[in-house]
């Protein structure tokens, strides 16, 4: 089973960075593949979204 992602953002970009908000975790940078269309925050398992690209399911 899959768990649920913390947060959706919806993002025009394919390279994001994360933070996990005010003292949440280390800036990360996140590139969202072509194929997926969305990807993950390994430390706060927010989910980030193209927005073209809007289906959030796994």
């Amino acid at each position: 089973m899959s768990k649920e992602p913390r947060e959706v953002k919806e993002v025009t970009v394919s390279r994001v960075a994360c933070d996990g908000g005010a003292g949440g975790h280390p800036r990360v940078w996140l590139q969202i593949s072509d194929e997926l269309g969305w990807v993950e925050c390994p430390y706060c398992d927010c989910k980030f979204v193209l927005k073209n690209n809007i289906d959030i399911g796994h």
